[in-house]
């Protein structure tokens, strides 16, 4: 009678499976591969184009070069965005959203007084500004945005309509009715005045008198409220003759 033999597995040794064969390269590029197809890509994607901005700036993105951070093919990105285009609206949209809710609490902590409303603004809008500057400086590039996409031209407009209504308290304009020539003249020397300073900080402009570059600390605590103390205050309207 034949007996069939069993080798016992103590003490022998695992030939090591192909996971563990391979390059560190490989595993890195299938992690990256398996994040994608658990829905991760999207949000690899909205990082990684922040970065690419923060770099190279907003003409210096590429979708290709997203793709290739995120460790996709350069098709891949089609599957959550349809271009390049789509992709920034997503960043700036974002941007905005974020941008909008910060306006808002700044405005409601100014209380009722709409000088005060708009210095809080202010405040805000330039700390967005320095705390997310890849966004801030795609937000305001319409050429490089879908202008279609709804979503994002209603939270544009929000942010908007924050900084409008402290103007429309200010002059007593009324939601329904249109801003005076004198009241939106008031809304874009307000809005010109904090978004240059904020991107005059960006660009690392502001130099002490020994010409050495200004610190962020004295930039938020110094500059910027210097900055606000000379906002500009209202006129009225000339009347024809």
């Amino acid at each position: 009678m034949n007996t069939v033999k069993i080798k016992s597995s103590r003490g022998a040794k695992k030939a090591p499976d192909e996971a563990s064969r391979r390059a560190p390269g490989q595993a890195t590029q299938k992690a990256k591969r398996a994040a994608y197809h658990h829905g991760d890509l999207r949000q690899q994607l909205l990082a990684v184009t922040e970065e690419i901005i923060l770099e190279s700036g907003v003409d210096g993105f590429t979708l290709r070069e997203a793709a290739r951070r995120a460790g996709v093919s350069p098709a891949a990105p089609a599957h959550h965005f349809k271009d390049a285009r789509g992709l920034l609206t997503a960043v700036a949209l974002l941007g905005f959203r974020e941008f909008g809710e910060a306006l808002a609490k700044a405005d409601e902590a100014g209380g009722a007084d709409p000088a005060r409303r708009l210095h809080e603004q202010g405040l805000a809008y330039v700390r967005f500004a320095l705390e997310h500057p890849a966004r801030f400086q795609l937000m305001f590039r319409d050429e490089k945005l879908d202008a279609t996409n709804e979503e994002f031209a209603a939270v544009a407009k929000r942010s908007y309509d924050v900084l409008e209504s402290a103007v429309r308290a200010a002059t007593g304009t009324p939601a329904q009715a249109q801003l005076s020539e004198s009241g939106y003249g008031f809304l874009l020397a307000n809005w010109s005045i904090v978004h240059g300073f904020a991107h005059l900080a960006l660009g690392n402009q502001f130099r002490d008198p020994q010409g050495r570059p200004i610190s962020v600390d004295t930039l938020v605590q110094s500059l910027l409220p210097l900055m606000l103390q000379h906002l500009p205050t209202l006129h009225s309207e000339k009347k024809p003759r």
